[in-house]
């Protein structure tokens, strides 16, 4: 392999930066003279070779939230693909993040047809747009999943595509601690990102002063992902006249209180596998703007969206999405949970099976001998 080959590597998020790098690492130990370039977080920035834009912290959710910053992303695009033609990378390595990635793999592929392309940690179109299968596989040259039911519907389609297991088995494990649950303790989950905290919160700690009016002896744990999102959650309890003592907010407590708390009120996403990874019974919830939820409804092909849920082919955590997460009804559905532990275990027992079912760890060294293989 000669020194001279480059790979253009874009992450949008935290997770994605977390898992870029991972690969990155393995793919440097494969391919020594690789030069890795392009645009992401901390972690692939000190893997880079050359030029990196420190760009991980561009999280949206949601219609609204794009259409506010278009004008912005439209410019990243831009002075992406202008330094893609001016490198020529042998590959482009697109790290989740699929609503600015898959347009930015199609541009430059057109621009320059003999691009290498490579998608790791596949977009879930298999939820809302299946039809869109058959057009990434113009302009992607390799898809890398991590669930394995995603292998067959990408390959149907003519995808080239590989299941290289689930990132998070490698990750999460050293994380384990064996500690006995708290009976007493429910943990509050309302996500990492500031406008599902700021959506989902207050619904959470209302069904909590609910909770705590027929069960006075509970306690309440929320974690917060920074010191922003801890400081607003801090100022919205003080603000609606709750005692700070009455829900602890917790700086890098998700993965003990997800193996400390008797159950859980999880925000819908990565945190509910995360959460069944370490057993924590869970009622999952979710909030967007109406606009966005609208739209949702018109393009969702799948029953649930919680991904335990979604594997499992059932319901095993009860959902509470839109509308139907209001304080009462989360309050309610918590109050029997916790009362009843057959019901937490069945959910305990349902989750073992589905992260069984995920593999071995190793996802990303697999993910980056895959890649080795298709720049040689």
């Amino acid at each position: 392999m000669n020194g001279s080959q480059s790979i253009y590597v874009v992450a949008g998020e935290s997770s994605g930066d977390a898992r870029g790098a991972e690969l990155l690492r393995a793919l440097k130990v494969e391919m020594p003279g690789l030069k890795i370039l392009g645009a992401g977080g901390p972690q692939m920035q000190a893997l880079a070779d050359g030029p990196f834009l420190e760009w991980s912290g561009e999280a949206v959710v949601g219609i609204w939230d794009v259409l506010k910053k278009y004008g912005y992303f439209k410019s990243q695009m831009d002075r992406m693909l202008a330094e893609i033609e001016a490198t020529q990378p042998t590959g482009l390595l697109l790290i989740d993040y699929p609503g600015f990635n898959l347009r930015l793999a199609k541009a430059a592929k057109a621009r320059i047809p003999s691009l290498k392309t490579f998608f790791y940690i596949s977009p879930q179109v298999w939820a809302w747009n299946q039809g869109r299968i058959p057009k990434m596989a113009e302009y992607l040259d390799l898809m890398l999943c991590i669930f394995p039911f995603e292998k067959d519907l990408y390959q149907a389609s003519g995808l080239n595509t590989q299941c290289v297991g689930h990132p998070m088995l490698d990750t999460l494990a050293p994380l384990k601690t064996g500690q006995p649950r708290v009976e007493n303790l429910v943990g509050l989950f309302p996500g990492s990102r500031d406008r599902e905290v700021r959506r989902l919160f207050p619904v959470m700690l209302e069904a909590a002063r609910r909770l705590s009016a027929t069960q006075p002896g509970l306690r309440f744990e929320a974690p917060a992902a920074n010191a922003r999102v801890a400081a607003w959650m801090l100022d919205y309890m003080t603000a609606r006249n709750f005692d700070p003592a009455f829900c602890r907010i917790g700086m890098d407590r998700f993965y003990p209180l997800v193996q400390e708390a008797a159950a859980g009120m999880v925000c819908s996403g990565t945190a509910t596998l995360e959460a069944a990874y370490f057993g924590l019974p869970m009622l999952i919830t979710y909030k967007v703007a109406p606009l966005t939820w609208a739209a949702g409804r018109l393009l969702v092909r799948i029953p649930h969206i919680g991904m335990p849920n979604v594997l499992a082919g059932r319901q095993i955590a009860p959902e509470f999405l839109q509308g139907a997460a209001s304080p009462g009804r989360l309050a309610a559905a918590m109050h029997r949970l916790l009362a009843d532990p057959a019901a937490r275990q069945a959910q305990q027992s349902a989750f073992e099976e589905i992260i069984a079912g995920l593999g071995e760890p190793g996802a990303g060294v697999r993910a980056a001998r895959a890649v080795a293989v298709a720049l040689k």
